[in-house]
């Protein structure tokens, strides 16, 4: 039995721009389509033509993509033909392969934000429409508040669907504007609608995730009959967010119920590439991973009681609802102090160590891992922090350089503007293969500022490591995090820090002082020896 096919429409780039804070340069849109077009999917929507110079620019850049390149405006105004619509015209003049154009679907918008007759409104859609069509365009409407408008007025939605669909739409797209609907109500709505005349082939849904219902008031309009999915990558979207490609793409692509229902064009080697396309754009954001975020979070398939990592050892169906390397993630056994042998061993596997079950070093690395962590350590969220504990432990933890000393300083004082600044100085000797190294850095940013001790300590470490340098230049710090364990005159400072290289590792380490500039040097070293490690090939 043939499969139909669901076409996949990312808004990334225009929706997703609409979070706070959020504004693409052009060199980030660019990057940004490339690996939506790697990925698979198949609509693209740069944007909006002519509403601000980088929108206008990317499309006009030419970027040769498999994938449709989409723009997106809204439907001619009152009092002027499509023709003469010079916002219509400046979306339609870029020449993309197709237009998505945005209308009013709620007769309470139509007449309290337009301040129009129903009537002309849907006059004004079918006029846009046509005009797309006679310029050769894929045409897309974009029905705004139709959920909302649906549950008011029936038939004037469905009239303002039938106003694009008749005057030929490819795709007349179904949206839950304010993010408020319900999953029934949208698999009813949907088919009441393909009841309607409107056919299902031709029918998108665009959610947002304001009741966190984004992804399955989607999969509820699939179930329906909708064969158009729209969505961004992350989440990304204004409020709440959109529909969540990273989630909706590995369930219509692994889950039975629609992988055996549905083609959705995303080859399982691009699936393999969603984590590193999701962390992409986290990097271009300068955002954080999302460690739960399904699939793709780096705590997606971290198994850390001992009776699940025991079972996944024999079976890893028995906790997992899929193979994480399906989506380019990776399992994780982390080590704590509730941890068993189980765990240890299958932790210690993954990194290349085979410890035979019963050997005494096993019962030496637990009872670490718990006197460390009541000293205030966390190896539960730093998986590189304990492989390199466990090698010591075992003797194979090579030295790679060994740290004679460090120094830190910060000074305040008066630039020559007589303005108060700080300046913070770090001092590190370091002695690899048999010759002394001393690197000096100050922590300073492009303008002057100062960045804190810490990143003089980490630039100066970093600095000179001789042979190793190339691999060191290699790995970049994505996230800082410090918690102090416990308050008082004899506090103690955790640091965490997680790392990434160009390979798509990731990484975190941990380091416990009651200084802590001690606790970050620390989870820097340990950062860096993991890294050494690695990339040496010193796994075993």
């Amino acid at each position: 039995m043939s499969k139909d096919r669901l076409y996949i429409y990312d808004t990334t780039l225009r929706d997703g721009q609409q979070t706070q804070g959020v504004q693409f340069s052009l060199a980030e849109k660019k990057q940004i389509a490339t690996a939506l077009d790697a990925l698979g999917v198949d609509y693209i929507e740069g944007g909006w033509p002519g509403a601000n110079p980088v929108d206008s620019e990317f499309f006009n850049s030419k970027m040769p993509l498999r994938s449709t390149f989409t723009a997106f405006g809204m439907t001619k105004r009152s009092g002027r033909s499509a023709e003469n619509d010079d916002v219509l015209n400046a979306v339609v003049n870029v020449a993309t392969p197709a237009v998505c154009l945005v209308g009013k679907t709620h007769d309470f918008h139509v007449e309290t934000a337009l301040g129009i007759a129903l009537a002309e409104n849907t006059e004004n859609i079918a006029r846009s429409i046509e005009y797309l069509v006679a310029k050769g365009r894929e045409a897309l409407f974009d029905a705004e508040h139709f959920f909302d408008g649906y549950k008011a007025n029936p038939a004037y939605a469905i009239e303002s669907l039938r106003a694009a669909y008749d005057a030929g739409a490819r795709w007349v797209v179904l949206c839950d504007t304010n993010g408020g609907v319900l999953p029934a109500e949208v698999g009813q709505i949907v088919k009441e609608v393909i009841a309607g005349g409107i056919a299902g082939d031709r029918l998108g849904i665009h959610t947002h995730n304001d009741t966190e219902n984004a992804v399955a008031n989607t999969l509820a309009a699939v179930d329906a009959g909708a064969r158009q999915i729209q969505g961004t990558l992350n989440g990304l979207g204004e409020r709440c967010g959109n529909a969540n490609l990273t989630s909706l793409l590995p369930i219509l692509c692994l889950k039975d119920r629609y992988k055996s229902h549905y083609d959705v064009g995303i080859t399982p080697a691009a699936l393999a590439d969603l984590k590193r396309a999701s962390r992409l754009l986290d990097d271009i954001l300068n955002r954080v991973p999302a460690a739960q975020a399904p699939f793709v979070g780096t705590s997606a398939f971290v198994h850390k009681a001992g009776l699940h990592a025991s079972a996944i050892l024999k079976d890893p169906t028995t906790y997992e609802h899929i193979d994480p390397a399906l989506v380019g993630n990776q399992r994780v056994i982390p080590m704590s102090n509730q941890a068993g042998q189980s765990n240890l061993r299958q932790r210690l596997g993954e990194a290349g160590l085979v410890v035979e079950k019963g050997d005494p070093a096993l019962g030496r690395i637990l009872d670490l891992v718990k006197t460390r962590e009541a000293e205030g350590y966390s190896y539960d969220t730093a998986q590189a922090s304990f492989e390199v504990l466990a090698r010591r432990e075992l003797g194979l933890c090579p030295e790679f350089f060994d740290v004679k000393r460090y120094k830190v300083s910060v000074e305040r004082r008066k630039n020559k503007y007589n303005r108060m600044v700080s300046l913070s100085e770090a001092v590190v000797v370091v002695r690899i293969n048999g010759e002394k190294k001393m690197s000096v850095s100050e922590s300073m940013d492009e303008l002057g500022n100062d960045r804190g001790p810490v990143n003089a300590l980490s630039k100066a470490l970093a600095k000179d490591l001789g042979p190793y340098q190339k691999m060191i230049d290699d790995m970049s710090l994505v996230d800082y995090k410090v918690r102090i364990t416990q308050g008082g005159t004899e506090a103690v400072t955790r640091v965490v820090i997680d790392c990434e290289d160009s390979k798509g590792r990731c990484w975190s380490t941990v380091g416990v002082s009651a200084n802590i500039v001690d606790a970050s040097f620390e989870a820097l070293l340990d950062a860096i020896n993991w890294k050494l490690i690695r990339d040496t090939g010193q796994r075993a």
